[in-house]
């Protein structure tokens, strides 16, 4: 695992006022050039921004509104009032039936983590998206795009609505959640799609197979009305903060930094690690009060994933064991599907953390990776993530820095950085195999994980076991 966090906004916060704080408590290695200089995480940085060399700090600021801009400058919130008079409006439109990812992206689209994105994209929009990664905005500027996000329809429905310029949106469970007005339906090239997006279209990707195979040939596009938030009611939504509820916390908590750290496995020693060590080298750097933003994928994931739930338990576990700090650590869920489309999705990661007012991001080894499904190798570089996320376009007021790979120390038994000299000492446990652990009874050493933590994965593949014996029966009954 190794920790990015890209550099150009260490200075004073956007949308901060100066406080009223004395200057005595002005970080003392933050006054001069030299001992900003001294210090080892910023010279890294400098390396990619020599102009921040000669930088003098201002006085110590108080955060108002955020530390950083959402692309566009304004954050899109598309859930609409009166939306009774919407709904009836909507009853009389020709219907779109949606499945349950496109629902997931309808509540991407509608808090903002999109922005500054107003709907399902268009085919210009579709085009900037797939050839260049981003969206150039009508006053000139760029902003990050990796992932196009869109909606398929088929011959059918491209039929069904015709000629009419708004559409109402039906949820898998039919009930009527918005519309989309001014639509534009054009063709949905599938193959174009998928090579541009995963850089290979042999058979086995998750979300392929999951949603753009089943998929129509057309997409349809155009500008989103949700009437209201979307909810799941799964004992889980309390933990899906939208970009303007995080924001505000982030603000009330008094955060002078934002770092986000987004999985999809279990929390083990590796990544507390890297997030303690994180907002160690941000109060070393002169922040006062760096807050985590411990954000797991909420969205499609693939099928021998840990499911949210209990993903979401095991978290708690950690914070209830103090592996994190419960008062510098903000736990919520990121709505977004999961593509596993390497380094073209950790963009798409990054820009939407934007949004949600981080300016630091946390990026692991081989980000959105997986395995090839028809070979025996990674289907990404695993370095290729964090080097993309250096250059991406767009994505330049995010702070990201190279971090060294933690990995378990078999000598001192218990998770540490990766010193290349004691090679053979050391024990890299991937997600795959951590779930092998927990799926075979087999303990992890010592030291890897939170025993309550580790008690969660546990029981539920033991239930999954349990599950599995349970259909067995019931099909030997059957036969017999």
């Amino acid at each position: 695992m190794s920790l990015l966090i890209r550099s150009s906004y260490l200075s004073q916060p956007r949308n901060s006022k100066p406080s009223s704080l004395a200057s005595d408590q002005t970080p003392s290695k933050l006054v001069s050039t030299s001992s900003f200089n001294h210090n080892p995480l910023v010279r890294l940085v400098s390396k990619r921004n020599p102009t921040m060399q000669n930088l003098t700090f201002p006085s110590p600021t108080t955060v108002k509104s955020s530390l950083i801009d959402p692309d566009g400058g304004e954050l899109v919130e598309l859930v609409v009032p009166e939306s009774e008079t919407k709904l009836k409006k909507a009853e009389s439109m020709p219907k779109v039936k949606m499945t349950k990812i496109d629902l997931e992206w309808v509540h991407v689209i509608s808090e903002g983590w999109a922005s500054p994105l107003k709907g399902f994209m268009r085919e210009d929009e579709y085009l900037q998206s797939l050839h260049f990664n981003s969206l150039r905005l009508k006053d000139g500027s760029l902003v990050n795009m990796s992932l196009p996000i869109v909606l398929a329809i088929d011959d059918h429905t491209k039929e069904h609505v015709g000629v009419s310029k708004n559409v109402a949106l039906v949820s898998p469970q039919g009930d009527i959640i918005g519309s989309l007005r001014s639509v534009e339906i054009y063709k949905h090239n599938k193959e174009e799609r998928i090579a541009r997006t995963w850089g290979t279209t042999s058979p086995g990707l998750p979300y392929v197979e999951e949603h753009i195979a089943p998929s129509g040939n057309w997409l349809i596009g155009g500008d989103l009305e949700v009437f209201q938030p979307i909810k799941y009611n799964d004992g889980l939504d309390h933990y899906r903060l939208s970009p303007k509820q995080l924001r505000r916390e982030f603000d009330n908590r008094k955060a002078d930094a934002v770092f986000a750290f987004q999985l999809r496995n279990p929390v083990h020693n590796g990544h507390a690690l890297l997030m303690n060590d994180t907002r160690k080298r941000l109060l070393e750097m002169g922040y006062k009060n760096p807050i985590l933003l411990l954000h797991p994928l909420g969205g499609f994931t693939k099928a021998d994933d840990v499911p949210l739930d209990v993903r979401m338990e095991q978290h708690s576990k950690v914070l209830e064991d103090g592996v994190l700090d419960p008062e510098t650590t903000i736990v919520s869920i990121f709505p977004s599907p999961m593509h596993y489309a390497g380094p073209t999705e950790v963009q798409w990661h990054a820009k939407a953390r934007i949004n949600a007012g981080a300016n630091f991001y946390i990026v692991g080894r081989d980000p959105a990776g997986m395995g090839h499904p028809t070979e025996k190798r990674d289907l990404y570089d695993p370095d290729h993530g964090k080097k993309v996320l250096s250059m991406a376009p767009g994505l330049e007021k995010l702070n990201i820095l190279p971090f060294r790979v933690a990995a378990y120390d078999t000598v001192e038994k218990k998770m540490a950085f990766f010193d290349p000299s004691r090679a053979k000492e050391f024990l890299f446990i991937s997600g795959t195999k951590m779930r092998t652990y927990a799926r075979t009874g087999e303990s992890p050493p010592d030291g890897f994980m939170c025993q309550s933590g580790w008690n969660v994965l546990v029981k539920y593949y033991e239930s999954l076991q349990e599950s599995d014996e349970s259909s067995k029966q019931q099909q030997a009954v059957v036969s017999a």
